[in-house]
């Protein structure tokens, strides 16, 4: 089955998912007197209850759901379906509750399908607050991602519960049946992304072989296989990593591979210090326990077929674009290769090299942009941007591939430049820093 295909499949699973609840609990469900607010109310609460779900199967990882879109835009999906399941179910609470009898909260006089939906409420409403406001709460990842799926959990649990209570909507054993089949996927998903995934991952550990610092205060961890063949992966794509803990930690972070996906018995990520683990990474001891979750994504030049490859890379983004190129290199691959890459000044340039070795391997032209250039620097200065484009581009270049990863402002200035130069839409990927 195509990309597309399985897209289109997944899509409609979706459409499906949100909708088929609403249709089975409101068979017969109409009783006298209820009128359309109530039952557009209904509506809504339904469907933010199955937005709920799919969240549920965004975020756990799994390759055959991801691959038809990028992970970019499966957590950007994340993130749309996240707020507006929330805007649902406020309207849905907003709508259905009576507010001429609101009392003070007094648990022993509400009645339990009352408080278990402001359970439901309250825990969506923190999940979402933590989320947008994370930074300025000072929440690190580590406590957040805890947050979040703990958050998560007891709120599709609670408002399953709300849904039982609420008799006359799943009056019929069928219906009953249907929605405990609902909650157990939940619990199903969560078992498989907490108990059996990390149980497969600690029966393949991988042991830290080197640690190498970096420019830009940036560590190279190299890490072999522990009793198994390694990992096969795409160039360009990332893993998961747990460093000096068990597969069973609810934390766990993503990082791209920087080495060459034709080298099997090691690999390498490169992982700049701008958090509290990506800051202890540098002190990691060599012979250190780590369990990878992967591979994961679709940037990678195994996905496309081009005349050439350009690779626009700012900052740590570097880390997949030396993973494609060196692929490249060590396949012999004699099409034509461009390096565009941005930094703050020369002693920013990361994996600088590792570069500089490739070009004797190579049809490989690189070319570097200095914010804050050296005196005497003859290369480009300022950001990587339409003018320097059109300065190195050879001909042809519209039918090159291209693969931009770095901070989110410089890849929306890159996707303008190049479709403005005439490059297809569709030549051209990215890898965004800003999940959480």
């Amino acid at each position: 089955m195509t990309s597309v295909v399985r897209g289109v499949v997944w899509i409609a699973a979706l459409v499906g998912v949100c909708v088929a609840p609403l249709v089975f609990a409101l068979i017969g469900a109409t009783q006298p007197g209820q009128g359309f607010l109530t039952d557009f109310s209904v509506a809504l609460g339904f469907v933010g209850l199955a937005l709920m779900g799919v969240e549920f199967v965004l975020v756990a990882r799994v390759r055959r759901v991801a691959e038809p879109f990028g992970t970019d835009a499966v957590i950007d999906l994340h993130r749309y379906l996240g707020g507006t399941g929330l805007l649902f179910v406020l309207v849905h609470v907003a709508l259905s509750a009576d507010w001429r009898q609101a009392n003070p909260f007094t648990p022993s006089d509400t009645p339990p399908l009352v408080v278990v939906g402001g359970v439901a409420v309250v825990c969506l409403l923190a999940l979402g607050a933590t989320s947008v406001w994370r930074r300025g709460l000072r929440l690190s990842y580590e406590v957040w991602q805890a947050l979040h799926t703990g958050l998560a959990v007891v709120a599709v649990v609670a408002a399953v519960v709300h849904v039982i209570l609420v008799d006359h909507y799943v009056d019929t054993a069928w219906k009953r049946a249907l929605w405990s089949l609902m909650a157990l996927s939940f619990v199903g998903l969560l078992v498989w992304v907490r108990l059996v995934r990390p149980w497969r991952q600690r029966r393949r550990p991988w042991v830290v072989e080197s640690v190498t610092a970096d420019r830009d205060s940036t560590t190279v961890l190299t890490m072999r296989p522990q009793g198994h063949d390694g990992m096969r992966f795409e160039p360009g794509q990332f893993a998961w990593i747990t460093i000096d803990g068990s597969p069973f930690r609810l934390t766990s972070h993503p990082f791209s591979f920087s080495s060459s996906a034709e080298v099997h018995d090691q690999v390498q990520m490169a992982i700049k210090a701008v958090g509290d683990f990506t800051s202890s990474v540098a002190h990691v001891a060599p012979g250190t326990v780590v369990h990878l979750d992967g591979p994961h994504g679709v940037f990678s030049i195994d996905q496309y077929e081009g005349a050439g490859f350009g690779f626009v890379a700012g900052g740590v983004g570097i880390a997949p674009a030396m993973s494609m190129v060196e692929t490249l290199a060590d396949r012999g691959d004699a099409r034509p290769v461009l390096l565009f890459v941005g930094a703050r000044d020369a002693d920013n340039v990361i994996l600088a090299d590792r570069i500089e070795a490739l070009r004797a391997r190579l049809d490989l032209a690189v070319v570097v942009a200095l914010e804050n250039p050296p005196e005497g620097w003859t290369g480009e200065r300022g950001y990587l941007g339409r003018e320097v484009f059109e300065r190195h581009l050879p001909r042809g270049y519209e039918r090159f591939q291209y693969f931009a990863c770095g901070p989110v402002p410089m890849l929306d200035a890159v996707e303008k430049a190049l479709v403005a130069l005439g490059v297809r839409g569709d030549r051209i990927h990215t890898e965004r820093f800003d999940w959480v």
